[in-house]
């Protein structure tokens, strides 16, 4: 007789991929609770996680919100045009092709070995019209032509820390260059108290962008705890009603700022600029455990 399906789920606990890539120690950890989905970590901290019979599943809060920025950016399953500055496990492309068919999305990930293991471990659907670059992602937004995008997304880190170049107002200048007129910003920036460096993000995408929201869990946004801030910016009016009603709908709630609430919350913080830019803050360790 075979094995139940939780015999062979216990089984599948334990068949983690581990193999080194680029930026350190790749783990493909399996899902317990969900037969084909995976977690990527890379050095323990974890990237990304996939469902390969649900690629519209989106596990990670931070993810999620921003799958609710990828739904309000055109009509319901109307295709687009989306740029993925980081690429870890390709859930955010996987959910945009689920979710938005016949979509053409560029990622540019970097650490090509990353994606040599996703590719071979968690391969895409065949008709998933997604072109995977393996190069810087300042290198690889350059090379999207002028006003193709609809939708730009970075969510790029190094050793859990964004790099000091991908936080610019010049990096900016090349994200509205790369977007149409109506296209849509979203970023997710990951900081501590005293939240200068989600600060001085607000303020440097106000420097470029006309509309701006913010969401997080609340106890981010007051200090409380690390974690990760979804920053929505655009040249067009932004759906903040409905993506408010989404984020609080949540398994774990968020919060929407915009508007002059969110000028107040960035508290007077000059734009970054590539002169003065650093990296995000390192997490502290128990954030992961």
């Amino acid at each position: 007789m075979g094995k139940s399906r939780n015999a062979r789920r216990g089984q599948a606990a334990v068949a983690a991929v581990v193999e080194p890539v680029d930026g350190g120690l790749a783990e493909l950890v399996p899902d317990r609770d969900r037969a084909r989905a995976w977690t990527l970590l890379i050095d323990g901290a974890p990237q990304s996680h996939v469902d390969l019979d649900d690629p519209a599943y989106l596990d990670f809060e931070y993810q999620r919100r921003l799958g609710h920025v990828i739904d309000l950016a055109a009509p319901p399953g109307r295709p687009v045009h989306a740029v993925h500055l980081g690429g870890g496990a390709l859930t955010l492309a996987r959910y945009v092709a689920a979710t938005r068919p016949r979509s053409t999305q560029q990622v540019v990930e970097r650490d090509a070995a990353l994606v040599q293991l996703v590719r071979r471990e968690l391969p895409l659907a065949p008709n998933a019209r997604i072109r995977v670059r393996s190069v810087d992602a300042r290198e690889g937004l350059a090379k999207v032509p002028d006003g193709w995008a609809d939708l730009v997304i970075a969510d790029v880190f190094s050793g859990a820390r964004t790099p000091a170049h991908l936080t610019s107002t010049e990096f900016l200048d090349d994200v509205r260059r790369a977007l149409r007129p109506s296209g849509v910003y979203a970023a997710n920036v990951a900081d501590g108290p005293p939240l200068a460096h989600l600060r001085g993000q607000i303020a440097t995408a106000a420097a470029r962008f006309g509309e701006l929201a913010l969401v997080a869990d609340p106890a981010v946004l007051r200090g409380k705890r690390f974690g990760n801030a979804v920053l929505v910016a655009a040249d067009q009016p932004l759906p903040v009603a409905e993506l408010t009603r989404r984020a609080a709908s949540d398994p774990h709630p968020a919060r929407v700022e915009h508007g002059r609430a969110l000028t107040d919350f960035s508290g007077g913080a000059p734009a970054v600029t590539d002169a003065a830019a650093v990296a995000s803050p390192a997490p502290p360790p128990s954030v992961f455990h």
